[in-house]
């Protein structure tokens, strides 16, 4: 009984916290079942509470077992061996996560852009990531499609916000928020939400956004971030008309080649700038404060492009293919 007391006076104190004016405790017994019922009128578990608990509740529904089977290979996911007609090979962790991939589901193609993402989500974990801003683009999109098929629910992540608003595209790959929702529930971590567009009407009205209540929220996220995922990819040949409208021939005239998020640069490195950019992001000096800045390329993104970001100083660490570094490392 003393247990119970304890237990009882720890969740009124959970109550009273959420501002209840009534708390009703009932305690039942049937047989050597004691039934404990507490019901209130507060405001409930906060947001980023109650995203934690369903997390730790996901994590029944998906466990997964230690041994995986095709034909007579077998993996054990607990001690990372792999075992064939009665021999075993110890895998390192990149190993196992390949070869988990291709046997979970055997007679799919996997692409280069589910490998990226899978390794994008190991780096988070080694880095120890706990405050994790997203960017947009197709690896990010491909990138929480794999988390919803392979669920993260003890990563170390317990935030995770955009770094750049919602295209006014129905595109996912842009859907920043839906996004961070997805990710976040695969992590099992809160989510932070910017609710403004990437690219407003213009300057005018980007200062009016960002002079909000919803903007100043987000920058302290941003200002508190450890980890960014930030998605590199190629300069568009024909650039789109909120490109032009916002840079005019500045992106001609300084030879851009490369993008991350809304930003443009060229191959030395430089990110152009312009005084009618009204697009709604994180802002370079900020996401520059960020500890650890992670760079992903998808399958797509030209050297020129790479290049230039690394140039840039913006990165810290890099998800690329192998091949693509190479070619930079060891130009024909």
């Amino acid at each position: 009984m003393k247990e119970i007391a304890l237990y009882t006076l720890d969740i009124a104190q959970n109550s009273i916290t959420a501002q209840a004016r009534r708390l009703d405790i009932t305690l039942t017994e049937e047989g050597k079942t004691i039934t404990l019922s507490i019901r209130d009128d507060g405001t409930g578990m906060a947001p980023e509470l109650l995203a934690r608990v369903r997390a730790m509740l996901r994590r029944k529904e998906n466990y997964l077992p230690d041994l995986l089977t095709v034909g007579g290979l077998a993996l054990n996911r607990s001690t990372y061996e792999l075992s064939w007609q009665g021999k075993s090979q110890s895998l390192s962790g990149r190993e196992f996560q390949i070869l988990e991939m291709l046997m979970e589901r055997p007679g799919f193609v996997v692409t280069t852009n589910q490998l990226l993402s899978q390794g994008a989500v190991e780096l988070l974990r080694q880095l120890d990531t706990r405050r994790l801003g997203v960017g947009w683009g197709y690896l990010i999109g491909q990138l929480v499609t794999w988390l919803e098929k392979h669920p993260q629910p003890d990563s170390t992540v317990t935030d995770i916000c955009p770094l750049v608003g919602n295209a006014s595209i129905p595109a996912r790959n842009y859907q920043s928020n839906e996004n961070v929702r997805l990710m976040a529930q695969q992590l099992g971590a809160a989510p932070h939400f910017l609710y403004l567009p990437a690219l407003p009407e213009g300057v005018e009205e980007k200062q009016l956004l960002c002079s909000t209540e919803v903007y100043r929220q987000i920058h302290q996220q941003w200002e508190q971030l450890d980890t960014a995922l930030v998605n590199i990819g190629n300069y568009p040949s024909s650039p789109d008309f909120a490109s032009l409208v916002r840079y005019g021939s500045l992106l001609q005239q300084y030879r851009a080649c490369g993008r991350m998020l809304v930003y443009y640069f060229n191959e030395e490195g430089t990110v152009i700038q312009s005084d009618q950019d009204f697009a709604i992001q994180v802002p370079l000096d900020t996401l520059r404060q960020c500890p650890r800045i992670i760079g992903v390329c998808s399958a797509n993104t030209g050297a020129k492009a790479l290049l230039g970001a690394l140039r840039s100083g913006v990165f810290t660490h890099l998800v690329a293919r192998s091949e693509l570094v190479r070619s930079l490392l060891d130009p024909q």
